[in-house]
């Protein structure tokens, strides 16, 4: 039996208000009720071999022995640490089994893959449909005349990342700082709908066409014009004569803007249809208030049947770059330099194979971080994080994939070129899109390459509000308006900046002593502990010597209108046995020190309606061991703070220079000797534990609105354990959606022993995976935690995952568990069942029986014991002094 779960798509889209959190396109778009567009996702359930294979493209070939996975796949599982080329390179291949229900015996059908690595085949029923070079852009076929309507239909694929210098990166793995992990590694869609039909501008190679471009002029407070030009295509057998139809919706669900107007398209044609809207009281979008519209799409038949139409999600703006006067936006100066991060797309443990819950997660993480920009680096993102970035303000900076790589045959130019087209193409219509890099990153190309580049943009987005940059030494840079620099360039040399030019910083904060060990006090592991991520804090935000930093980035003039951090993430590299380690966040997400330090320049205010990046916070870096040394910090961006060591303790007050004209809003605090282990010991000793802690207060106009607590770890008792979900979002049940759990050894009241380099054990029972390390279902523990990934199943229900010592022992901290409810996908899927059987390894999971009956109340009542026959052990040592 096929299994084929397919509502139709718009029955989902009528119950979803205008504008909704955690909405992810589906290849290119969001489904429109009575339109007769059916998407449903190819995900589930596909064959799967790692090396090469001779006949796996034939439909008869026998792919029952290879193994079963889900997609976004990434080949394999990697360890924890990943650098140095330690992924597989070379071909794979992917088989899928489906069959067609008969709601679609009519239809055309596209397969949509978002993303394929390497160099890529895709075959259906034998007969190839699609090439593809390069990892980063879709991969979309017409299978319309290949399925078999009424039987089985096989789509196999062949792709290989190994290297190759006839496409983009281009540049050997090994030579690489990033990893270039293979696989199908993010969505494949099928696409269903009228032969007269909006196209998709990947496919259809059309100059500034294909699909819908959105773009805007006249904008201002009260009023904008919204002006849209649609592709359609007509294969049925006979003219086509009907109507097009938009409304614009704002967030509240009220209709801001209509059009309609009469179409004609000739049989075997295509043709380009213009329209505007007019939009009062224009509500606006930017990176504090990024208000969407939906625009809803409609073609009717002659008699007002809808033929095809979808949704996209917009948001009004303008944006203009002033040379030495800066970043305009909406027609007024930006009020302060834009801070942000780079990006690179890969994950612990899986590589580049991310979910789109987790992809938003990130985007989530960065907006409330207080960042604004982020830069694609060096490739084109996820869909998914692309709507994310328009959903929450964060502008973006969209990246050609390339780096330090340039290959003089025609062929290798023409697939950047390619790459361009198809990145604009694809990204044109999303708000967030601040600027185009179609360069390539730190690459002596030739100077007319970056003429042709800049043109290629300017062609296919041939209206207001688009920009490229390119380095300011990069050959052909004259070609540019904005210019990537760093700051202390324009304050060295101040004859040598053109007036011209907008300026940013696209990768600022790494500090290497060189290029070869690239030792650095901004590269630290956060299992490292609290000093060296203090340190990297330090030098990120305010440090003592020459170096482009927050401090600096914020000091600059209007022309200088920000920067990125180099990088957002620890993240894999080709070229270093090290991974890099300068993120403010670790590979599974964890934060660092810096990340509430980034946190404590964001707007205290707390926004009413898009509160993301904003609120009032505190937090208190030290950890009050035994070697956390005297000083404290404190980052927030609260007016005053107070810090209070101790119960009964004098508060010290920290207020800031509300004079301060440039530079950081918001330093970290250094309270000088503070904290004493001595003074912890002797309330310890006297029986008063309690009483030891550090409390910060962080107060806005004289009142309390922040506060963070911090008290030593005790006695190791037991394991405790969490989800990082990210704004709310529950685990879908769609085979590939995956939380990030993490579990800590903590003392009696929760408080994370961060000291402890103990082994756990990791058991999982219900509708999810464990996705683990290299030594399994064992994780040590690094400053205090240990996280692994839980995948969902096909099916909705209760996962347990339980954490254990990996070695057992009378005085062993008793395990956690941790339940969490997947939720039924709202998302179409076909697949086989046959196949999806196969999904599940039941041997290493463990039953019902297993694992659901254990409770911990045994283990507690044995801790309890023990803990009493303990304190004859304190006291006797105790009694003689010790």
């Amino acid at each position: 039996m096929k299994r084929i779960i397919l509502a139709l798509a718009g029955m989902m889209a009528a119950v979803l208000p205008a504008f909704s959190t955690a909405e992810y396109s589906m290849a290119g778009f969001f489904p429109l009720d009575g339109t007769g567009r059916i998407v449903a996702s190819m995900n589930p359930a596909w064959r799967f071999h790692r090396g090469d294979v001779s006949g796996a493209d034939c439909k008869a070939f026998a792919d029952s022995a290879w193994e079963v996975v889900s997609l976004p796949h990434g080949v394999e599982i990697l360890p924890s640490e990943a650098s140095g080329c330690v992924n597989y390179q070379g071909p794979v291949w992917y088989r899928k089994h489906f069959s067609l229900p008969d709601s679609l015996s009519d239809k055309k059908l596209f397969l949509h893959f978002e993303a394929i690595m390497g160099k890529s085949r895709v075959w259906v029923n034998g007969k190839e449909v699609a090439r593809h070079y390069g990892g980063y852009l879709p991969v979309v076929a017409d299978i319309t005349d290949v399925v078999d309507r009424e039987g089985d239909n096989v789509i196999a694929v062949m792709t290989d990342n190994s290297d190759d210098p006839s496409y983009p990166p281009g540049k050997p793995q090994d030579m690489l700082d990033f990893a270039y992990f293979g696989g199908i590694y993010r969505d494949c869609w099928l696409v269903a709908h009228d032969r007269l039909h909006i196209t998709d501008p990947n496919y259809e190679n059309v100059v500034a066409g294909g699909g819908l471009a959105v773009w805007y002029d006249n904008v201002g407070e009260s009023k904008a014009d919204v002006n849209t030009r649609l592709h359609i295509r007509n294969e049925a057998r006979t003219d086509f004569s009907g109507r097009l139809e938009y409304i614009l919706i704002d967030a509240a669900g009220d209709t801001a803007a209509m059009t309609q107007g009469n179409i004609k398209v000739a049989k075997g044609k295509a043709t380009s249809i213009s329209s505007k809207l007019n939009v009062d009281n224009a509500r606006l979008w930017s990176p504090r208030s990024p208000h969407l519209y939906n625009l809803h799409v409609r073609i009717y038949d002659r008699k007002g049947s809808a033929v095809d139409g979808y949704r996209r999600r917009i948001g009004i703006r303008s944006l203009e770059f002033r040379g030495k006067d800066g970043f305009y936006l909406n027609g007024e100066p930006y009020a302060e330099p834009l801070i942000g991060a780079n990006r690179h797309q890969d994950y612990a443990l899986v590589g580049n194979a991310v979910s789109n819950s987790a992809h938003r997660g990130d985007a989530l993480k960065l907006k409330n971080a207080g960042l604004n920009v982020i830069r694609n680096a060096h490739c084109p993102q996820d869909p998914a994080f692309m709507d994310a970035c328009d959903e929450l303000g964060l502008l973006v900076i969209d990246n050609t994939p390339g780096w330090q790589f340039w290959n003089d045959a025609p062929e290798f130019g023409r697939r950047v070129f390619s790459d361009i087209r198809n990145l604009v193409r694809r990204d044109r219509n999303h708000p967030s899109v601040w600027l185009w890099e179609p360069i390539l990153n730190e690459t002596w190309y030739p100077s007319d390459f970056a003429a042709r580049a800049r043109a290629t943009v300017d062609e296919e987005y041939p209206w207001p509000g688009c920009y490229s940059a390119s380095d300011s030494e990069a050959r052909g840079s004259e070609n540019f308006p904005i210019w990537f620099a760093h700051p202390r360039s324009m304050s060295d040399a101040p004859d040598k900046i053109d007036p011209t030019r907008t300026y940013f910083t696209r990768e600022w904060g790494d500090n290497v002593d060189d290029w070869s060990s690239h030792n650095s006090p901004s590269r630290v592991s956060r299992s490292w502990g609290e000093e060296p991520m203090r340190i990297q804090a330090r030098h990120y935000s305010c440090p003592p010597y020459n170096v482009t930093s927050y401090e600096s980035l914020m000091s600059q003039p209007r022309q200088h209108v920000g920067g990125c951090l180099w990088h957002s993430f620890d993240h894999q590299r080709g070229y270093h046995p090290d991974p890099f380690y300068g993120g403010i966040m670790d590979a599974f997400r964890q934060p660092k020190y810096s990340y509430y330090m980034f946190m404590s320049q964001r707007p205290v205010q707390t926004d009413s309606v898009y509160a993301s990046g904003t609120g009032p916070m505190v937090w208190i870096a030290h950890e009050m061991t035994p070697f956390s040394g005297s000083d404290v910090t404190v980052y927030s961006n609260c007016d005053e703070v107070r810090l209070t060591f101790n119960s009964g303790g004098v508060p010290m007050v920290y207020r800031r220079d509300v004079m301060k004209q440039q530079g950081m809003k918001n330093p970290p605090m250094v309270f000088d000797g503070v904290y004493d282990f001595m003074a912890d010991k002797a309330l310890t000793r006297s029986g008063k534990p309690d009483d030891v802690y550090l409390l910060a207060e962080g107060l806005v106009d004289g009142k309390v609105v922040a506060t963070h607590k911090v008290q030593p770890a005790r006695r190791p008792e037991k394991i405790v354990l969490w989800a990082d979900t990210v704004g709310g979002e529950q685990l879908k049940a769609d085979g590939s959606d995956f939380v990030t759990v993490i579990a800590a050894v903590a003392d009696k009241n929760g408080r994370i022993k961060r000291l402890n380099n103990s082994m756990l054990h990791f058991e999982i029972e219900g509708e999810g995976r464990l996705i683990t390390g290299s030594e399994g279902d064992n994780v040590r523990l690094e400053w205090g935690t240990a996280p692994v990934l839980v995948r969902s199943t096909l099916r909705s229900g209760t996962i347990r995952v339980r954490a254990s010592m990996a070695k057992g022992g009378t005085h062993r901290p008793i395990s956690g568990e941790l339940t969490i409810v997947s939720v039924p996908s709202d998302v179409n899927m076909i697949y086989s069942d046959k196949d999806a059987r196969f999904l599940d390894d039941r041997d290493r999971y463990l039953s019902a029986d297993d694992c659901g009956v254990r409770d911990n109340d045994q283990e507690r009542m044995a801790l309890e014991k023990r803990a009493a026959r303990l304190l004859e052990v304190e006291r006797q040592q105790n009694e003689f002094g010790e």
